[in-house]
């Protein structure tokens, strides 16, 4: 695995920022900072690490007061992050261990067979031998008060049937039941199919549910291959999710928008192709896959920030604040990550939660999504008659 919640603070301060944001200008200006701040971090410019948080600070907002003090403090605990280096895997004597478990285990005619449910997942005596061996050296760590590290950038878990992170199984699986409630219980039951944004919507919830059924694979048995469907999945969910939110809170479903949402497509599948091209081609960069993703995401979670701040100052009616506390919410589950902490009671970690922080969210936004609909419809309605 590589490196998780570098760039996490980047979506928090911009968040942050954006709820102050008093004009469609001021608006644009936060999410080329967010940009911006991702390709200085990405690419290590100066050698500094400038964030948005910075930036943010900077701002002409800032400066005249109009984000308050506890949303200063809100940033400042937020964006904080720690960053620990694995080096289980570098002990002796782990290394030790996993030398003398592959001579005495897995060399002919010695070898120790393992369990069906474990081949069936592709666990080899190697394999085998390392997995004990992690679990070996933590026990002795812990009775020597010695704290737990990492081996190969995970935490050591205690797996299930043969799940390297059971946990992090469940609640993808859990997230993969949102969006399939989503799909079948609300956008193909309670929207009609003449709603222009339908299609829209019902591909969200699809390239939703393709994305979190990859990571439960991918957290059951850690391969290149199982990491890759992982990564792509996930970034074509997050990409298709700036491309329908720009699609809806401009209306670029409309028949007069045709041409410009033909280019808007174009763009976002040729971004996607740039991505796996890149990833595939010149480099496996956990780096710039990171900081890819944040980025997208953001724009996005701005947006969606500003739709629904907007529409309710303009009308008051409550639940068209849904996707800002959405945004929140997720926000919240992702700092998640920048908390990170051995597994409790050897499975439960911060990633398996932020997992478990993203469930409610999707079930939450669906719903809202139906709500829209239904005021669009009744809107249009009314321009017919």
């Amino acid at each position: 695995m590589g490196p998780r919640g570098a760039f996490l603070e980047i979506p928090l301060s911009v968040l942050a920022t954006s709820l102050c944001a008093v004009s469609w200008r001021s608006f644009v200006v936060f999410v080329f900072i967010s940009l911006f701040a991702v390709f200085i971090q990405t690419n290590g410019l100066f050698g500094t690490r400038i964030t948005a948080l910075t930036m943010a600070i900077g701002s002409p907002l800032f400066r005249k007061g109009a984000c308050s003090p506890l949303l200063l403090l809100f940033l400042i605990l937020f964006t904080t992050t720690t960053v620990y280096a694995s080096v289980g895997d570098r002990l002796p004597e782990f290394q030790q261990c996993v030398q003398v478990c592959k001579t005495e285990n897995c060399l002919p005619p010695n070898t120790t067979p393992l369990p069906l449910h474990l081949r069936l997942l592709f666990w080899t005596c190697p394999s085998e031998c390392d997995y004990t061996c992690q679990h070996i050296i933590t026990s002795t760590r812990l009775s020597r008060n010695e704290p737990v590290v990492q081996f190969h950038g995970k935490w050591p878990f205690y797996r299930l049937l043969g799940m390297q992170e059971p946990f992090s199984v469940l609640f993808s699986l859990g997230n993969f039941w949102a969006h399939h409630d989503g799909l079948y219980n609300h956008i193909l039951k309670k929207i009609p199919a003449t709603y222009s944004m339908r299609p829209y919507y019902v591909w969200l919830a699809r390239i939703g549910m393709a994305s979190w059924f990859f990571s439960a694979v991918f957290h059951t048995r850690d391969f290149r291959v199982t990491e890759e469907l992982d990564y792509f999945a996930a970034g074509a969910s997050v990409l298709y999710g700036m491309y329908y939110t720009v699609v809806r809170v401009f209306r670029l479903d409309r028949v007069s928008k045709r041409g410009v949402r033909k280019s808007w497509t174009g763009t976002c599948v040729g971004l996607y192709l740039a991505h796996v091209g890149y990833l595939k081609g010149v480099g496996w960069d956990y780096g710039y896959n990171m900081g890819a993703n944040v980025a997208v995401g953001v724009v996005q979670n701005v947006l969606w920030t500003w739709f629904s701040v907007r529409r309710y100052n303009r009308e008051g009616k409550g639940w068209m604040v849904w996707p800002g506390l959405v945004v929140m919410w997720v926000v919240a589950a992702m700092s998640l990550e920048l908390l990170d902490f051995a597994p409790v009671w050897g499975c439960l970690d911060a990633h398996s939660l932020w997992h478990l922080g993203t469930i409610g969210p999707a079930v939450v936004f669906y719903r809202f999504l139906v709500r829209d609909s239904e005021e669009v419809l009744r809107r249009e309605g009314r321009l017919k008659a």
